[in-house]
């Protein structure tokens, strides 16, 4: 986040923060911080040009009170913030609200532990493609900008508004697992890296954050790189932690101890998939490791159910792509030449597949 102190998050500890950060991520409320309400941020579901602000010293607001600040009307207003109440996403105190500890930590804009983007994505076109996912069942076509011959990617790469906004929900939805990731690999055995496909920064600035041997950076599509940079200047990192660019279908990846795809495998059909783990086996040396992450399917597709409506996700986003289980991911990195593989959680409904060369 531009501005934010290099330190700013060395205090916290990911174990610490880790429970808080799991159940936001679980609930995937539609609920962000586009202005600040006295300690109640509010919902991006309410139209608003405002910006966003730290919490006004007044403290929690309320009922009437948050009402006429968010411009709401009468009839749905108290319905609505008691609903917020009742999934935890805010507290009532005394007819009054404020945000939940876990709200304050990862809805607020200023804070680095902001998860809001993928929130504001949801809002802004992923809640109107879902309502076609009959239609996507029956047809299996995504539902997407795509129905009108559109590139969806090419629009929004080419559009830098929409692209810094997709790339800050990708950050949203990688905080937790990037925090889980620096504390559970064992990276005392490894000194660089390369985040292949890895949007804002967030995973390459959690580990510079969590481990200051460490350097490396991220692989991904020339665009990309101004607010990659600009992410990661905001932490004081851009000595350590470089972008370079490429095109991970086309080019070759960049050569690290570690290569880190997270949530990227699951937007490709399965020979793409294979393609991707291949050429990360290619660009590790000996002992070098490849870590995937997504939200890895159990193998017997029963209780991840965020991962499997993720993967009804990407019918509706994607032409081929798709999650997957644990076993499915062993066996293609198996089969690109890796000699150990293992599955551990990471944070909510994410894991990570470890391969060693």
């Amino acid at each position: 986040m531009p501005g934010t102190p290099a330190n700013s998050l060395l205090p916290v500890s990911a174990a610490a923060l880790r429970p808080a950060m799991c159940r936001a991520k679980s609930r995937r409320i539609k609920f962000c911080n586009s202005a600040s309400v006295s300690g109640v941020r509010k919902p991006c579901s309410v139209p608003s040009n405002s910006v966003s602000s730290p919490s006004s010293p007044g403290g929690p607001l309320n009922a009437e009170s948050l009402r006429t600040r968010l411009n709401l009307h009468p009839r749905g207003a108290s319905d609505f913030f008691d609903a917020l109440v009742a999934l935890g996403m805010l507290e009532r105190k005394d007819g009054h609200y404020g945000n939940t500890p876990a709200g304050d930590l990862f809805l607020d804009r200023a804070k680095p532990g902001y998860i809001g983007g993928l929130l504001e994505m949801a809002n802004a076109r992923l809640y109107r493609f879902w309502g076609d996912l009959t239609t996507a069942l029956t047809s299996g076509e995504p539902q997407n900008e795509s129905k009108q011959a559109r590139d969806t990617f090419a629009e929004l790469y080419a559009d830098p508004a929409r692209l810094k906004q997709f790339l800050s929900a990708m950050t949203g939805i990688s905080m937790g697992a990037a925090r889980s990731l620096a504390q559970q690999f064992p990276w005392d055995k490894f000194q660089n890296f390369i985040d292949v496909g890895g949007a804002q920064g967030c995973v390459a600035v959690q580990l510079a954050l969590a481990h200051p041997h460490l350097t490396g950076g991220e692989f991904d599509l020339p665009v990309v790189g101004p607010i990659f940079d600009e992410y990661v200047q905001s932490f004081g990192l851009a000595q350590r932690l470089r972008f370079q660019p490429g095109n991970f279908f086309d080019d070759p990846l960049p050569g690290a101890e570690v290569i880190i795809m997270g949530h990227i495998l699951h937007d490709w059909d399965l020979e793409q998939k294979q393609k991707l783990i291949a050429k990360a086996c290619a660009a590790l040396p000996p002992g070098g490791a490849l870590v995937v992450y997504d939200a890895i399917i159990d193998d017997d597709r029963r209780r991840n159910a965020f991962g499997l409506l993720m993967s009804l996700n990407m019918l509706i986003e994607t032409k081929g792509g798709s999650d997957y289980t644990g076993a499915d991911c062993r066996g293609w990195m198996h089969d690109a030449g890796f000699k150990e593989t293992r599955v551990e959680p990471l944070c909510g409904p994410d894991s990570m597949v470890i391969g060693l060369k």
